[in-house]
């Protein structure tokens, strides 16, 4: 029986929980979101150990202090452009975590002289089996993230039907374990579900794995709260059932933001269909000019539209950007930055990394609001951007973004675009917008090119 001071500080810790998650839905207030969450996660583990009777404290007092030491290493070293990649590892240790200790439990159950209730039974197979599915899927999204495997759909002949087998096999077996509980069933199911991640995230091609690392979320949010029941731990079932249901309402809204069904996003590279890109760069011929030349049109402009994307934050050039949007706005001109619901690799990640220049974030504007703005806009100034700005998500039906909702940057009167080479966007295709006659692209490394551009138009 738990104590009663310990059931408080339960609900004191999912309380936190809660609060945390109201905190981080706006930018203001995430940073004391994530700390009250932290708190909540604190007073929890230390609760743990006052309250239940432990074995091998020694063992686990070290393990902790290994966590402690790898991630606080890990999330000091880690680039906030590599944010998505470290969400997507602790995500799958999560999931993977959670089908370890089913399988504990399973063994604990299953040596025991009395019958396993039935409902907890089928909550041990669920565990095991999404939480091993969470873990494999959750590393692949890493890999591709990370480009330690390519971004691309991987399909081989075969791919649908081994993915039906693999599902079919886990399903078999997670109904065979509840009729029959022994413990090689639930290790077979494990490596089934691990079988059945990989297969599940391999044909998703790069533009879509954001939104697998949130399915993914939501699925170790359920295997953490199926776990809590099996356990009997309330506080894991309320966090687990908090990163659940917002991890599904994240992805449904991703999915919606790409123009795109979630069955699509996972499934469409085995038709042939939408996930699958060229990736080869073009040679087709561009109207390109130099830094002093796209200062002249910054700087007579009367409205700049600024659409930062990944290139930005990978080259490390908000900084400076930020820099010109002031000189730019000193001059008297309107500028505000238009940001895609996916502009970086997670939603959000475009607004944290402009918050890191000290941009304001009133003058951040969502896709909604500023769309209608782009026809009179005199210049559009694309920043390492591409597939959010691509018209073939509009034009060009079979395309990997066909469907998406883009930033209608080809509406403007000038559009100019600042690459490193002609190499396609994250999806994988060429981006017509580049060879439009009002286009200029400004070719180089983003960081080098902004500061040329900024003190062009300094001299002016």
């Amino acid at each position: 029986m738990t104590p009663t001071w310990a059931q408080l500080c339960y609900l004191a810790a999912a309380v936190c929980f809660i609060l945390a998650l109201k905190g981080l839905s706006s930018p203001k207030t995430a940073r004391n979101g994530n700390l009250i969450g932290a708190i909540g996660a604190v007073l929890a583990c230390v609760t743990v150990f006052f309250a239940v009777e432990l074995e091998h404290e020694l063992s686990i007092l070290v393990a902790i202090a290994v966590g402690t030491v790898i991630g606080v290493v890990g999330a000091r070293r880690v680039q906030m452009t590599q944010m998505p990649q470290l969400v997507a590892l602790f995500n799958g240790v999560g999931g993977g975590a959670a089908a370890l200790v089913a399988l504990l439990e399973l063994q604990e159950a299953t040596s025991g002289a009395g019958d396993v209730p039935t409902f907890d039974l089928v909550a041990t197979a669920f565990t095991i089996l999404v939480g091993a599915v969470s873990f494999s899927g959750s590393m692949v999204t890493f890999a591709k993230l990370q480009e330690l495997m390519t971004t691309r759909p991987v399909t081989f002949p075969g791919l649908p039907v081994a993915f039906a087998l693999a599902a079919l096999c886990g399903l078999g077996l997670s109904v065979l374990l509840v009729l029959d509980p022994v413990m090689w069933v639930g290790v077979v199911l494990g490596f089934a579900g691990l079988l059945l991640g990989v297969l599940l995230v391999l044909p998703v091609g790069g533009a879509d794995v954001p939104i697998v690392i949130s399915l993914l979320n939501a699925f170790t949010g359920l295997t953490v709260a199926a776990g809590g029941y099996v356990l009997g731990n309330t506080l894991l079932l309320v966090a687990g059932t908090l990163v659940g249901a917002s991890g599904t309402f994240l992805t449904k809204m991703m999915a919606s933001a790409m123009g795109r069904s979630l069955v699509n996003t996972l499934f469409g590279a085995l038709k042939g269909g939408s996930t699958l890109g060229a990736g080869e760069a073009s040679d087709r011929p561009v109207r390109s000019a130099g830094p002093a030349d796209v200062a002249i049109l910054l700087a007579y402009a009367n409205r700049v539209i600024i659409v930062p994307g990944y290139g930005l934050a990978v080259a490390q050039a908000q900084h400076t950007l930020r820099e010109l949007v002031d000189e730019l706005m000193a001059k008297g001109i309107t500028v505000d930055y238009a940001i895609h619901p996916v502009a970086g690799r997670m939603p959000g990640h475009m607004n944290v990394l402009l918050a890191e220049a000290q941009v304001p974030y009133e003058q951040l504007k969502e896709m909604g609001d500023i769309n209608g703005e782009f026809k009179q806009a005199d210049v559009v100034l694309v920043v390492g951007a591409n597939d959010v700005v691509n018209p073939a998500a509009k034009t060009t039906p079979g395309a990997p973004i066909f469907g998406m909702p883009i930033l209608n940057a080809d509406e403007a009167k000038q559009v100019i675009f600042m690459k490193r080479s002609m190499r396609p966007g994250f999806a994988g295709i060429e981006n017509e917008l580049l060879f439009d006659p009002k286009t200029t692209l400004l070719f180089g490394d983003a960081k080098d090119t902004m500061s040329k551009l900024l003190s062009a138009v300094k001299s002016l």
